[in-house]
């Protein structure tokens, strides 16, 4: 068997003679270091987690823990040892982390490229691809690109990292490569369960990793047990159990908007909007969150990045009172020049929100 190698810009490696790097700073520093340490046997890793639903923090994750969560992503796809993989996303944060560790221990040539919305733009198409991850700004840019055609020929295609828009999914159901959304976070070692998007394997629900358990805590949110994990992890994801491996997610707690004694999930609603927003021709970001109201206790409410003209915000009004139920339909809709984002271009809800109140 072939030695398997690393491949960043016009340099390949093999991965036995990776170079040690002492103060990575690149990205592809970063990731030769990564995959040195690994390949020397390090036993545990400091990680940083992305804050995009809370403080940003530093954890500890030990090796085996993570060759486990590895290995169930890797018999959940079939991949198998010399295929390769494209590692496009940030080798600092654990979802790049976890991209090395599947290809590494598995025996799968790499080829690494910065992090930029269009990875492909100076891969070889004659090169095959079996296995890459990407968050949904990259799938929005290589499908409106030349590139698009690597979409009908790639292994498998995780997407996470933020949720994907209507016409995304839309377009995806186009392409034949099997795309898979992911479900997990940096305390759960990236994902522990996946969603078909497309293709005859599509799905409406999350299926967990094997070696995954899952339960509901009384509140209804998702409670995932692990043989690698230290302890059982409760989120604040509110779920809908369809099997004892299967979920449909509905959004998350500390979302959720208490409105004249109703429960609302803003995710659900969000979902609904995008297939507005698509009909209207509306590009803005946007999320749905409750504001303090007196007559309601919270009132839901519309927050746009950037700005909609006269016409845009009547339409969408219209719009949303039509096909919305009347207690979805958004009392307030608020524009902002625009969002905060994570490192990792998720947006920052509760920074974003405080940009609002800050402007009152």
């Amino acid at each position: 068997m072939s030695s398997p190698t690393l491949q960043l810009g016009d340099k390949t490696y093999f991965l036995k003679d990776l170079p040690q790097i002492s103060q990575p700073v690149t990205f592809y520093e970063r990731t030769i270091d990564f995959c040195h340490r690994w390949l020397s046997g390090q036993q545990q890793f400091e990680i940083q987690t992305s804050g995009s639903t809370g403080i940003p923090k530093k954890i500890f994750i030990n090796r085996q823990s993570m060759i486990a969560s590895a290995n169930g992503t890797i018999q959940a796809l079939g991949l198998r040892a010399n295929q390769t993989s494209l590692v496009c996303l940030d080798t600092s944060y654990i979802a790049g982390i976890m991209m090395l560790v599947r290809s590494l221990e598995i025996g799968m040539n790499i080829i690494a490229v910065e992090p930029c919305a269009n990875p492909f733009e100076g891969i070889d198409p004659n090169v095959k691809i079996d296995f890459t991850a990407l968050v949904p700004y990259q799938v929005k840019a290589i499908l409106q690109s030349p590139q698009k055609i690597f979409l009908n020929q790639l292994g498998s295609v995780l997407i996470g990292g933020a949720p994907l828009d209507h016409s995304t999914k839309l377009a995806l159901q186009n392409c034949q490569s099997p795309f898979f959304e992911t479900y997990g976070m940096t305390e759960t070692i990236s994902h522990i369960a996946l969603k078909q998007l497309n293709g005859s394997g599509r799905s409406n629900f999350f299926t967990t990793l094997p070696g995954v358990s899952i339960r509901q805590d009384e509140r209804g949110c998702l409670c995932i047990v692990t043989s690698y994990l230290e302890h059982d992890i409760i989120t604040n994801d509110i779920v809908e159990m369809v099997d004892v491996n299967k979920f449909i997610w509905l959004g998350r707690w500390d979302n959720v908007i208490n409105t004249g004694g109703l429960k609302v999930f803003p995710e659900t609603i969000e979902t609904k909007i995008e297939g507005i927003f698509v009909q209207l021709n509306i590009t803005n970001w946007f999320f749905i969150t409750g504001l303090p109201d007196e007559q309601w206790g919270q009132a839901v409410s519309l927050i746009v990045e950037g700005k909609l003209s006269e016409y845009q915000e009547e339409e969408l009004k219209q719009s949303l009172k039509s096909r919305l139920y009347k207690f979805e339909v958004p009392r307030y809709i608020i524009c902002l020049p625009s969002f905060i984002r994570t490192d990792s271009g998720k947006v920052n809800r509760m920074k974003t929100l405080a940009l609002l109140n800050s402007a009152k």
